[in-house]
This record gives C-alpha cells, structure tokens and sequence, in this order.
C-alpha cells in the first residue's frame, strides 16, 4: 500500500469544490454502509463470475466465429474489466467511505471505470449502426461486413476509450479529509499556478464532466437513435415493397380450377399457395432477431444504469457556484456509481434470456445457448435454426443434444 500523505496536496493549491469536500464528515453511517456493502459484495462476485463464463463461452467455445460473436466478446471484456474492480469499490465502502488502498489502484480502478464507460458507448453505438446498416444498405453489408473488420472497429473503440481515459489517470489522487478518512478524487489543482487556480479548477471540473457526458451518453444514445429510425423506416419499406410484389405475383398467376383426382398421399399445391408461402419465408439478410432483442435490452440498461450517474457530474459542476448542492454530490455519487456497476453485471443475464428457448439450450450446453444468440440471420437455415442443424438431412442433434421423440420440433433450433 503506498503511502497516501505523499498525496496529500498543498491547501493552497487545492480547488475550492474539493476543499470543501475534505472538511464535510458524510456518508458514516455505519448500519447504511454495511447493507451498500453486501449488496456490493454480492454483485461483485456475481459480475466477475457472470461475464468469466460469457467469455470463455464466446472466446472459446462456439463453433463458429460471426460478427454477432465479436461485439458480444468485446462487451463482456468491457464489462469483465469493471467488475473486477468492484471489490477495490466495495472495499472503499466497507472502510466508511475511506480510500485505504493507495494511490495506484486509486488511479487504476477510475481508469477501468471510465475505460469501461467509453467502450460500452462506442460497441453499444458500432452495433446499431451495423444493424441499420445490415437493412437500409444490404448490399454494402454483403459486400464489406466482415469478423474482421469487426474486430478493427472494436480495436478503434478500444483505442478512443483509452485516450478519453487519461485525463481522468492523470488529475486522480488520494487525499486525506479534515475526519482522517482518505478520499480518492480528483485533484484538478494540479499542474496548475495560484494565480489561475480557480480558472484552471472550473475550467477542467466543467470539461471532464460535459466531455463523459457527450462523448459516453449523449452522442451514443444519439446514434442509436439515429440508427434505429432507419432502421425501422427501412425495414417497413421493404416489408411494403415485398407485399406489393406478392401481391402482382399473385394476380398474375394462372389458376386452374379444374377438379383434378385428389391424391390423398400428396398435399394440394397451387402457384398462389408457393407465392405465399415463399413470401412468408423471408427474412432479412444478416438478422437475428433474438441478437436484436438482445441490442435493444442492453441499450435500455446502459441508458438506465448511467444516466443517473451523469445527471449527478453535472450537478457536480453546478456546486463550483452553490455550494449546498456538494453535500448532495457526496451522498448522490457514491449510489449514482453503484448503478453503474449494475450494468456490467445485468448485460450477462440479458446475454442468457435474449437467446431463444432459453430454458431448453441451458439445460443442453452453454455453447448452445451462446450460439443461438450470435448467430447470423443471413445464415439460419429455414425453420430459424441457426445452430448448424440440418432439418433437410433429417439429423435431430447438434452437438449431442439429442431430439427428443414428443417434441416435434428440435428444442435446439432457435
């Protein structure tokens, strides 16, 4: 552990937001903390046990690489890197809200929250604009849509994420307050003269807090947004084009309505009824609708889990002119960040319950019901199965999951 009076800034170059926030003595209620405690201690080891396992299933033990696959892989790595960090959290809340860690891991568990911040913005945005894509542009997706372009696109996230988080390395310190408690914060004084503190304070606590909130809320929401009106206006476009055609198919097929012999060992077909039924048939290239329940879900918990979070940094930055609303930030932020943490600990279950028959692939394997949600539409076989199942061959397993003889359709397909 190193030793935190080495970070102990000089009070005449301390910012007067957190000046004020060393000398205030909240959040020490011993019977509030124990019970944040517990509920931390459990999601922590559910977080880190939840999004081990996605990876090693995802990483490990598909039997086929999609781009699907490769979004997933990178959010659960996302989310893997920030709950491991939760017990550093939940330690701090344990010790009453005291940082006795050190200043290194200070430093590495604000950068792992941030990082996972800003990668979760980016994928959440790559993967709808890739599903609006796959629909409004087809052809170009056929064309350029490809595991490893997806992997260059994440490694550009990871990239972008890793330059928004330095700031936030470089300003993070462990101070000690006026109670002995040692809090881990940022030091925005730094690097700084006396004679543009105030400035240099304002300037930079305004700019960390609108930048996040832009860059890692706002602006990605706003993609997705975006991406999903094209999204659906393209997708019914195409369903209006795709009846007007059936439709002239099939006013200009020929009926016979003669009164053939029936035969009762065939079923009865007519151009109109192949019209139909190859009409119904149809899917969109590349679309899995169960990865797509699955995008909308963990978009839903990411805006949910984190705009508290941002709501409370702009009111941070409101306290530089009122100074009532600090003991709100230091109450308010603690809890806005374990929302936070819900989020990489809430993808996985999301992961699991998106995926189609779910309760039958748990019972069969894991690869199973991980293969089921990042497969490719474009790739399903007809019946939906997309699991490599061969209906037409007439084989009922895959991978050891045997058909069973009451049910008539595969349990294993999707």
């Amino acid at each position: 552990m190193s030793n935190c009076s080495s970070s102990l800034p000089n009070p005449s170059m301390m910012c007067p937001l957190l000046a004020t926030m060393l000398n205030h003595s909240l959040n020490n209620n011993a019977g509030a903390n124990l019970l944040v405690v517990c509920f931390h201690g459990f999601i922590s080891c559910l977080g880190i046990l939840e999004n081990a396992l996605v990876l090693w299933v995802v990483g490990f033990r598909l039997h086929r690489r999609t781009v699907s696959s490769v979004w997933v892989l990178n959010l659960a790595l996302s989310d893997f890197l920030a709950t491991l960090t939760l017990p550093l959290f939940t330690h701090y809340l344990h010790s009453s809200h005291s940082w006795e860690l050190g200043d290194h891991l200070c430093s590495a568990q604000s950068s792992v929250f941030f990082l996972n911040m800003f990668v979760s913005a980016f994928l959440l945005a790559a993967i709808s604009l890739d599903r609006c894509l796959l629909v409004a542009r087809p052809v170009w997706s056929q064309n350029n849509r490809s595991v490893s372009t997806a992997w260059k696109v994440c490694a550009l996230g990871w990239l972008w994420a890793t330059a928004n988080t330095v700031p936030y390395l470089i300003f993070r310190a462990v101070m000690e307050k006026l109670d002995h408690r040692k809090l881990c914060y940022y030091h925005f004084g730094m690097y700084s003269s006396p004679g543009n503190l105030v400035r240099d304070c304002r300037a930079r606590q305004t700019a960390t807090a609108v930048s996040k909130m832009i860059l890692a809320f706002i602006l990605p929401l706003g993609v997705i947004a975006g991406s999903y009106a094209i999204f659906c206006l393209s997708l019914s476009k195409r369903r209006k084009k795709r009846r007007k055609e059936s439709t002239a198919r099939l006013t200009g097929a020929n009926f016979d309505f003669s009164d053939p012999k029936p035969n009762s060992n065939s079923k009865m077909s007519t151009p109109a009824s192949s019209i139909l039924q190859s009409s119904s048939k149809q899917t969109e290239p590349g679309l899995s609708h169960s990865f797509t329940k699955m995008v909308t879900s963990v978009i839903s918990a990411f805006a949910l889990c984190w705009a508290p979070y941002h709501i409370l940094c702009l009111i941070e930055v409101a306290a530089l002119d009122w100074d009532p609303l600090i003991s709100l930030v230091e109450v308010g932020l603690p809890i806005a960040t374990s929302f936070t943490f819900l989020n990489p600990v809430l993808n996985p279950v999301l992961y699991a319950f998106s995926c189609p028959n779910f309760c039958v692939r748990i019972r069969q394997s894991l690869g199973a019901l991980m293969d089921g949600l990042v497969e490719e539409g474009g790739t399903a076989i007809s019946g939906g199965g997309g699991l490599g199942l061969s209906i037409r061959n007439g084989v009922g397993k895959w991978k050891g999951c045997k058909k069973s003889p009451s049910v008539t359709v595969d349990p294993c397909s999707s």
